[in-house]
Parts: structure tokens; sequence; C-alpha cells
């Protein structure tokens, strides 16, 4: 797969910085969540729900993910924030099955995936069961790594 026009300064893989933010299933706890970005002019670049009965994981992908992380905390909302990996792809179709069955040829399992368009180009926010061995498949691969400073600009 071609690698697009961005390009990263890290000598190591980049990695993006998730926020999983766990949020009761009743009227008003997301609302709440998004009123502190909002209060604390944090841009949100994309986010995913999960939910179960009882509650739901609302994972967050934003501008400034540490000062995000202390404000949900100090607000007394569970939050944990963790690194996962993303790949920019041509928005043509079938550039997500080809990139994952890179992975799936390697087999390494995807835990979980959510994706997206900015600026007309996909990306793949995902996480690995093999950090390390998914790094070298991607650099094997050459598939086009992005970083939080890449989702922020293509955001812009």
């Amino acid at each position: 797969m071609p690698r697009d026009n961005i390009t990263t300064t890290q000598t190591s893989t980049p990695m993006v910085h998730q926020l999983s933010i766990f949020i009761q299933n009743k009227a008003g706890t997301l609302e709440k969540v998004l009123r502190l970005f909002k209060e604390s002019r944090i841009q949100i670049v994309t986010t995913t729900l999960a939910d179960t009965q009882d509650f739901g994981i609302f994972r967050v992908i934003c501008t400034e993910p540490e000062r995000a992380y202390l404000v949900l905390k100090e607000a007394g909302i569970t939050v944990t924030l963790t690194q996962v990996q993303a790949i920019g792809l041509d928005n043509t179709p079938g550039q997500a099955a080809d990139a994952l069955e890179v992975f799936a040829t390697e087999d390494i399992e995807i835990s979980y995936l959510y994706s997206f368009l900015l600026k007309n180009r996909g990306v793949l926010i995902f996480k690995t069961d093999n950090r390390q061995r998914a790094d070298e498949i991607i650099a094997q691969h050459k598939l086009n790594v992005l970083s939080d400073c890449d989702l922020i600009q293509l955001a812009q």
C-alpha cells in the first residue's frame, strides 16, 4: 500500500493516545463528559462508544489527551489513557480489508478497531494483542503510520 504525504519525525513507530472513559448507561452521563471537553476547549478528533447493559466505554482521540485525562479525573470520571496504533489509507473501497489482511496473515489479533475519514483519507485506529510484532509488520509492509500530531493536522 502506498504511503501518502504525511510524515512523522519519531524514530520508533508512533502511537496515538486514546482515552477510554467508563460511563454509566443513563441519561446525561455522556453529555457530562462532552461538556467537560467543551469547557476545557479540547477538540475531539474521533470517538467510538461500546456498551454493555450497565456501562459504556467511550473511546476518544483528542487534541490534548494528557490534559483531557486530568480534567476527567478531576471531575471524578473513571478514565484510562492508553496507546493505540493508527494507519492512514487511501479513500478507496477495500483498503481496510487489505491492511487487516496483513495482520491476519501474521496471526496478529485485532482487539478492537474503529475507522473514519479525515480530509478524504481513511484512518484505522486499532489495538492488537502484540504491539511489537504489529510494529514490525507495519514497517515491513510500509503502511502509513499516523501519530497524534498527524491526526490533529488532518482534523484541522
